[in-house]
Order: C-alpha cells, then structure tokens, then sequence
C-alpha cells in the first residue's frame, strides 16, 4: 500500500487534533492541582493557627502550675515573697521586655521563664532579658534581681547549663513544682 500526500496530511492533521486534546487535558491537569495546592495550603495555615493556640494554652496552664509554687519554693531558699505577678510586658523605645513570672519582695526580685519544654536557647533568652531588665524596670534598681527558668520537660544539658549561668532550675516533679539546684547553690545577682 502506497502512502500518498493526503494519507500523510491526514495522519498530521490527526496528530495535531491529538496534540490539541494531550494540552487541553494537560491544562485542567494543571488546574485541578492547583485547587488542590491551594486547598492544602488552606488547611496547613488552619492547622498551623491551631497548634499555635494550643501551645499558647499550654504554656499559660503550665505559667498557672509554676506561679502559686513560686509563693513557697523560694521562701524554702531564704527569699520572701510578697508579690508574684504572671504575664508583666514593659515597652521602652519601641522595644519590650515580657517577664512569665515576676516574684517581688522588699529585697529581692526573681524573673522567672516558663516553658513547657526548656532547652539551652530559652535559657540564652532569659539571660538576655536579665541583661535589660533593670533598663525595662528601673523601679527594682535597689533589688537583687534573679533568674529562674521552669520548664515540665528539660531538653538534655538545659538544666545544668542554666545552674552553670546562676539560674535557678524548676521543673514539675510529680504533683508539684520543685527547685532542682542542690541546697549549696548561690545564685548570680544580675
């Protein structure tokens, strides 16, 4: 059989309707998948703001458990406490200071982080914050200022990093929140 011009047009002309329908079905391809991406943006943005509210739950329920403790625990260590204050914010140059706990007394004050689960950057944080604070807070400049970082989880080498840096260390021991540096502990002043 002999394949004449037309044959071969015809074939071509065939071929490109084929090609046509290939980029027609290549595009709603391409459609349906970016509904989708956006769908599933969508839904990592929702999940994503919802695991931000809870962990910020978390952390006021654990600010909750550590503050009433802070009343006794430091009184065990010498300090009295008159005031604890959850959640105090000071702004200052555009800039601001968030103190989770501040623990008062005619003497002394104690700034004090509460994480759910403390590692070595929350500990450089506070350390930080410590550095500012009596910036922030001129008002305590006659105190002795401490810091104490509380965490229900410690990540590996955060506690003893914060006891090397003079911090006192809480965490959740059973039922209750405990002072975990040893009784000869001598915390820096800041």
């Amino acid at each position: 059989m002999t394949t004449t011009a037309d044959d071969v047009w015809k074939i071509l002309a065939e071929l490109a309707e084929s090609q046509k329908e290939s980029d027609h079905r290549l595009q709603e391809i391409e459609r349906i998948l970016k509904e989708k991406s956006l769908e599933t943006d969508r839904q990592i943005t929702r999940l994503s703001k919802e695991i931000g509210n809870l962990g910020g739950k978390w952390g006021r329920f654990v600010e909750n458990m550590v503050a009433p403790a802070c009343e006794t625990l430091f009184i065990s260590r010498g300090i009295p406490v008159h005031q604890v204050s959850q959640r105090v914010k000071k702004k200052l140059d555009g800039r601001v200071l968030e103190i989770d706990i501040l623990v008062t007394n005619q003497d002394h004050v104690l700034v004090v982080e509460v994480k759910s689960s403390l590692g070595v950057e929350n500990v450089k944080e506070l350390m930080e914050d410590l550095q500012e604070f009596r910036e922030f807070f001129p008002e305590y400049s006659q105190k002795r200022v401490y810091g104490a970082v509380a965490g229900i989880e410690i990540e590996e080498g955060a506690d003893k990093y914060a006891y090397r840096q003079g911090l006192f260390v809480l965490t959740q021991s059973g039922e209750n929140v405990v002072i975990v540096n040893g009784d000869d502990f001598q915390p820096k002043t800041w």
